[in-house]
């Protein structure tokens, strides 16, 4: 091997190294152009667990340093996809600690030969902590170059993670073998782990374009897009920047690394279902031109943007300035076989169930999404409230200091990431704290406050299953969120209660605290295909009549504050095994599989009317598919 492509795979080790330990600069999303290229990892790749009772054989053996099938057995391993349930070992579906992942690759050669190319190992998601422990020496065989990849994921959650979690150690050796121990969680959701999200190797020069803020506002007809790019790599540099409309005409144009574009008689981003042509993205294209010991450099990036705008007053959430109503639901990442793994067939068929329901938002509960759905949303309009990793949040522990940086950090990037989405409305902190210990004060105050530092353009939240008198972090949310099950985690079966609770609730929160509610979680349990006249729990006949009594509420008091109802859920979902669940949480109005239940044919036909009832154009909404944009004309 020359010393020229020796340098090369220097870099890129380095490179590679580092994405591992932290998420440093910018976050753009890899997209391919004249100056970058990505290679797919995703595929089968060789994996281990490491079942030694203090899980790190793997690192004290030093498992990376030769191929993992000498270290002992492995199995192959789709990514992306959890591992927990691909295979039939049981005792791999419920593992807590440490396991292996590798992969060989084989590297374009210019990727090696040229210096001024920057390689770098993107890993969409890894749940919950990953370190890319090892990129071994580069091979030269011919005109191919090749490299292993090992990547371990641990998915042990404490009281300091993101989402909390205890590791209890059950010590009777009368009943439980000597080491035994469980991980507890106070979430409803299964621990699935793995290499979650795609893995790719992308390229970019070694001067290039490192992040991109762009944020929008609206002068009479005109937008304004405002926008700040950070370059890495070189001081010297200069960019030229332009924003098309999606015929690929030019409307505005600017130099530098920071400026306001004016886009006269612009056309707006617009949720669905609330403008005859909704989600219009512009494309914002950066070119940088820099010069090298070498030679001069090009980069170049396309960025989709939306010009809207969001605020919030006492009684309303506004959207382009025009009052907007959240009908949607709340979602998981979950699905048979592939557990949290990203899956283009699933998310595109959830899409189209989305839009069929004539749902025109989701809350991401309880975790940031892959960033395809986010992109999906801002495509065809769909709302998203965005929200952290923050669930289960109940012990005194997890309001520590150290859990406090964590969780600023964690809102650091996901505000890094998914900033420009113009669908993202609203970021979310937490999800159902235990908001009324003494310690949630100046926890939330700091990390709402915080949020709102590095993105003043949008309201912040957490959703709340507290009271309305002893939530100490309520006073610092911009909307209201709460969470609440009558007739189902208590007065159980009585649905006649219903609009007397939900009323007092709505009351008793907007008298507290004069702002906006959102209704982010109701709903019922139901095995599908169970009935029962007249309703009984679990029957398809008592999740209707459950919903239909909150509707009854919702529609008197969206007249005066509440901006929003986020049916909880979806789809059913897969969760921890206890006598409350039967193979999973089953309030979903469509089956895990994305069967309908009764309910969603209900709940289809509120939001279109909903839809109707709150357009600000003169077209009625029709529930069909129409050329380009399915479901509306």
């Amino acid at each position: 091997m020359g010393p020229g492509k020796a340098w090369a795979w220097a870099l890129l080790s380095a490179l590679l190294w580092g994405c591992g330990l932290a998420l440093q600069g910018g976050m753009l999303y890899p997209r391919e152009s004249a100056s970058r290229e990505r290679k797919e990892l995703d595929g089968l790749w060789s994996f281990r667990a490491d079942f030694s009772d203090n899980r790190r054989q793997g690192f004290e053996q030093q498992w990376y340093r030769t191929p993992l099938r000498e270290s002992g057995p492995t199995l192959d391993m789709p990514v992306p996809s959890s591992f927990n349930d691909v295979g039939q070992d049981g005792q791999l579906r419920s593992f807590v600690g440490w396991v292996w992942y590798e992969r060989e690759v084989t590297l374009p050669q210019r990727w090696t030969q040229d210096l001024d190319t920057r390689v770098v190992l993107r890993i969409g998601s890894a749940h919950y902590y990953a370190i890319v422990v090892d990129i071994s020496k580069l091979v030269q065989s011919g005109p191919l170059s090749s490299c292993r990849i090992t990547i371990a994921v641990n998915n042990t959650l404490t009281p300091y993670t993101l989402p909390p979690g205890t590791i209890l150690y059950k010590t009777d050796t009368s009943k439980y073998p000597k080491g035994y121990f469980v991980q507890n969680t106070n979430f409803d959701f299964f621990n699935y782990a793995g290499l979650h999200r795609p893995v790719l190797l992308y390229t970019t020069p070694t001067v290039y374009i490192d992040d991109i803020t762009v944020t929008t506002h609206v002068d009479q007809n005109a937008g304004l897009v405002n926008y700040q790019i950070f370059v890495q790599g070189s001081e010297h540099f200069q960019l030229q920047v332009s924003l098309l409309d999606e015929e690929g005409k030019v409307v505005a144009q600017g130099l530098g690394s920071r400026g306001q574009l004016q886009v006269p008689s612009a056309h707006l981003w617009w949720p669905y279902l609330m403008h005859e042509h909704p989600a219009y993205l512009y494309s914002l294209e950066v070119r940088l031109m820099a010069q090298t010991a070498a030679q001069s450099v090009s980069d170049f990036y396309t960025l989709p943007v939306g010009i809207r705008t969001v605020a919030v007053t006492e009684s309303q959430f506004l959207i382009n300035g025009k009052p907007f109503y959240f009908h949607g639901v709340n979602k998981h990442e979950d699905a048979d076989i592939r557990g949290k793994g990203f899956d283009w067939p699933l998310m595109v068929k959830d899409f189209n169930l989305l839009r069929w329901l004539g749902a025109n938002s989701f809350r991401t509960s309880h975790y940031p999404y892959a960033e395809e759905v986010m992109q999906l949303c801002d495509r065809y309009g769909i709302v998203v409230i965005d929200e952290s990793p923050g669930v289960g949040i109940v012990l005194a522990q997890s309001y520590s200091n150290a859990s406090l940086q964590h969780h600023l950090e964690v809102m650091g990037e996901l505000v890094r990431r998914d900033k420009n989405h113009p669908a993202v409305v609203m970021w979310s902190v937490a999800n159902e704290p235990a908001s009324s210990l003494k310690p949630a004060a100046y926890y939330f105050k700091t990390l709402i406050a915080h949020t709102k530092a590095l993105d003043p353009s949008r309201p912040v939240t957490f959703v709340t299953n507290s009271n309305y008198e002893a939530d100490l972090g309520a006073p610092y949310v911009d909307v209201i969120c709460v969470n609440s099950y009558y007739s189902w985690y208590h007065d159980y079966g009585h649905l006649e209660v219903i609009q007397l609770q939900l009323a007092t609730q709505f009351e008793n929160w907007y008298r507290t605290y004069q702002k906006p509610i959102i209704q982010s979680e109701y709903g019922a349990g139901v095995i599908s295909g169970f009935h029962q006249d007249p309703p009984l729990m679990f029957s398809e006949e008592y999740q209707q009549g459950l919903l239909e009594q909150y509707h009854l509420v919702l529609d008197q008091k969206r007249k005066e504050y509440v901006v929003g109802e986020l049916i909880w859920n979806f789809a059913d979902f897969m969760t921890d095994q206890s006598p409350l669940r039967v193979i999973g949480n089953k309030k979903g109005i469509f089956s895990r599989q994305r069967q309908p239940k009764s309910a969603a044919f209900l709940l289809r036909q509120r939001y279109w009317k909903l839809a109707n009832e709150t357009r600000y154009h003169r077209s009625a909404v029709k529930s069909q598919c129409v050329g380009k944009s399915p479901f509306t004309f």
